[in-house]
């Protein structure tokens, strides 16, 4: 069993988007919080992203949220936060995250969060990202993800063992339970990055 003391989570800032979703993520808010495990996420105040902040801190949990300046300046950031980490750009705010993190977390979500998810997913097939990777799939939202995996494998742009890079949840639960039995990765994950 892995010691995860940080999970970065990515997911929706949508405030459009039906209840089972946010329910998901208060759900694994609490549980992380009530684990003693820190969020790290994106520092936002709505959506997913504010349900899964502000359950961790209401279980006893902290959470860093880590956002660009421009963002803060259109004042979409969190006030409640454990700790917030004001970046540059986008691209600092993804790094910062990962850096801070023991294993992620992914939650349903639009283009930014499906972004995360492919970068942090190509970082551990380079070897650049070892820790767990698990994709919570509430409502069955990310088949249609997982169904473009098994073609991109099946007509060779991936290597079946490539499949081997995240673990699927079906529930909060399984997903806190998945970061601590997958197993960290060595480094000599580079040598099947090609195929």
């Amino acid at each position: 069993m892995n010691k995860i003391n940080s999970v970065c989570v990515y997911c929706a800032s949508s405030t459009k988007i039906d209840a089972l979703y946010v329910n998901a993520a208060h759900e694994l808010g609490t549980l992380l919080g009530q684990a003693g495990i820190r969020v790290i996420n994106g520092a936002g105040n709505r959506g997913l992203m504010a349900a899964i902040s502000d359950a961790a801190l209401a279980a006893g949990g902290e959470v860093t949220g880590v956002i660009p300046r421009f963002m803060v300046e259109q004042g979409w950031h969190h006030t409640g936060l454990t700790e917030l980490i004001e970046v540059e750009d986008m691209h600092q705010r993804k790094e910062t995250m990962a850096r801070l993190s023991d294993a992620v977390i992914a939650l349903p979500g639009g283009c930014g969060t499906l972004e995360e998810l492919m970068e942090i997913i190509t970082w551990k097939q380079l070897g650049l990202y070892l820790n767990p990777i698990v994709i919570l799939n509430t409502n069955g939202y990310y088949d249609p993800l997982f169904a473009f995996f098994s073609r991109a494998v099946e007509e060779r742009f991936m290597g079946s063992r490539h499949s081997e890079l995240w673990r699927v949840a079906r529930t909060p639960a399984e997903a806190v339970e998945l970061i601590r039995a997958t197993p960290i990765w060595d480094v000599a994950i580079r040598k099947f990055a090609e195929i």
